[in-house]
């Protein structure tokens, strides 16, 4: 793949908040721990080392020796399972959804950005392991975010009605959305490899999980991914003292708002990502996910007729603590005490929640990860790279919004100026003339010459869009090619990789797709990608 880059800040799709940390706003370092460029990760070493008791280790290896049992698992990955035990190994993170066959493109982009930074500290940190980390976002109930994947601008739909935890539902339904997906594809050789993956991992499973577990394990097994299910009974002992502080003391609550209100110090333009609640934790058993509050004295289960005295419950988390399931808040915080984590690998709105909970962690004295945005890319075919050729159309400037695009291109491309810039400025100078001649015999006019000035100004914005109109009837053809280009780049107006499944690239590349975003992509180029090939 040809690689180029543009800044994230240049293509409109990044908060002022993402684009702030990653030009390391002074005000905003009190929100993250370091960031994550390449001289400070020693220090981060040095710090979780010390942070992280090696207790915590035995529990993990065995607890993901048991939810490996009855996969094939590849080598590189059985020997990061057992290098997790030695006190100099450590993890890089992402995390997500268990999206219908991985969902959209960029879930791909979060793993390759994990495995690629784990081997670049490799070579930095000879002496110290990493292991790249994916969590299984096993006990989110946001059924309707993931019951679906793009293909060739369908959707394909898992229908089927759901409650609880998403990791804990049958793959019943499966079938027919099967057969939609092999209808779509077609029978190519590439079209037959991912009929034969969904099949093996969704056919041949019988519960979310063990089927993203296969499939995560299919695509980047060979790397070396560790595939982590933070629900889990044994894992979650080691949660109970957090869980006690969240659940009993608020301290979440209380840090949070805090760092929220501080945040919102630092710019008003930031938006808040996640508000903390009182409890922080759901209450999970059978097919029942609902939250945990406090009412009239007891701990009532939302939704349902269960109550627990303080005492009840404290004893109920301490003997059954894989039925306390942790929100978006408590979640980063039960990932960093049972992982020996470095880094955190997510999109913009990830990390946005993420810098609000720095004080949090401080408080429950748990080392605070550093943050790194993923990997973003706009994969672009060598037949699409020829029509943006033919079209004079720069790659930067299919990230404005259509509008400005075709303005900006209409204006490039046209026989005549249709730029009134020098205009509006010439008639500023010669109102300027006439405020000083106000200013000298009757002020009271200035109000007037004020209000001609806007008229006037207005009269040539109307010309000038009235000759712009004009322009694009005249160009009309070139116009519709440059925006059925940007649809094709930017479809539904959004980022390729939150729209396309990555069957679409794999018909394509088939199984050189994964190989060579991993040779393509940078975890710290700190840049958005533009890949063609």
């Amino acid at each position: 793949m040809e690689v180029d880059c543009i800044p994230f800040k240049e293509t409109g799709y990044f908060s002022k908040l993402i684009c702030d940390y990653l030009d390391q706003r002074e005000d905003l370092k009190p929100f993250y721990n370091r960031f994550p460029s390449p001289e400070n990760f020693k220090e981060q070493i040095k710090e979780k080392k010390a942070n992280y008791p090696g207790s915590n280790r035995k529990i993990l290896v065995g607890a993901l020796k048991d939810q490996y049992s009855g996969f094939e698992v590849s080598e590189a990955t059985e020997a990061n399972i057992a290098a997790l035990g030695n006190e100099n190994t450590f993890t890089i993170v992402t995390g997500h959804q268990l999206n219908l066959f991985t969902g959209p493109l960029y879930f791909l982009y979060k793993i390759v950005s994990t495995i690629n930074l784990a081997k670049e500290l490799k070579n930095t940190h000879p002496d110290s392991h990493f292991v790249p980390v994916y969590w299984m976002a096993t006990e989110d109930h946001d059924f309707d975010e993931i019951n679906y994947f793009n293909l060739h601008g369908k959707k394909i739909l898992w229908n089927r009605s759901a409650s609880g935890a998403v990791g804990a539902l049958t793959t019943d339904g499966l079938d027919a959305v099967f057969e939609m997906l092999s209808a779509e594809l077609g029978n190519t050789s590439n079209a037959e490899e991912l009929k034969k993956l969904f099949k093996s991992a969704y056919l041949e499973h019988t519960t979310l999980t063990d089927a993203t577990r296969y499939l995560a394990n299919a695509l980047f097994g060979e790397e070396g991914l560790v595939i982590v299910d933070g629900d889990d009974a044994a894992l979650k002992k080691l949660l109970i003292p957090y869980a006690e502080k969240d659940i009993f003391e608020h301290v979440p609550f209380q840090k949070i708002s805090g760092s929220i209100v501080e945040l919102s110090k630092v710019s008003s333009e930031y938006s808040i990502q996640v508000n903390p609640r009182e409890i922080n934790y759901f209450y999970l058993k059978d097919r029942l996910r609902e939250r945990i509050i406090k009412n009239h004295g007891k701990y009532h289960v939302f939704n349902t007729e269960i109550n627990f005295t303080a005492e009840e419950l404290r004893t109920e988390l301490h003997n059954h603590p894989e039925r306390f399931s942790p929100n978006v808040v408590a979640r980063p915080l039960y990932q960093e005490v049972i992982l020996p984590n470095l880094c955190y690998i997510g999109g913009g709105g990830e990390l946005a929640y993420w810098l609000e909970l720095r004080s949090y962690f401080g408080k429950m004295n748990v080392t605070f990860p550093m943050l790194l945005l993923r990997n973003s890319a706009l994969v672009i075919t060598e037949k699409q790279a020829k029509k943006l050729e033919k079209l004079d159309l720069k790659v930067p400037h299919l990230f404005l919004k259509q509008h400005s695009f075709i303005n900006k291109k209409i204006r490039d491309i046209s026989n005549i100026d249709i730029d009134f810039s020098p205009q509006k400025k010439l008639l500023e100078e010669q109102f300027q003339h006439l405020y000083d001649l106000a200013e000298q015999t009757d002020k009271s006019f200035l109000g007037a010459v004020k209000a001609q000035e806007v008229k006037q100004k207005k009269g040539l914005d109307a010309l000038e869009k009235r000759l712009l109109k004009a322009q694009k009837r005249k160009l009309k053809d070139h116009v519709i090619r440059m925006t059925d280009i940007q649809n094709e780049l930017f479809p539904n107006k959004s980022l390729q990789e939150r729209q396309l499944n990555f069957s679409e690239l794999y018909l394509e590349m088939g199984n050189t797709l994964i190989p060579s975003l991993l040779d393509s992509l940078d975890p710290l180029s700190g840049k958005f990608n533009i890949l063609k090939y």
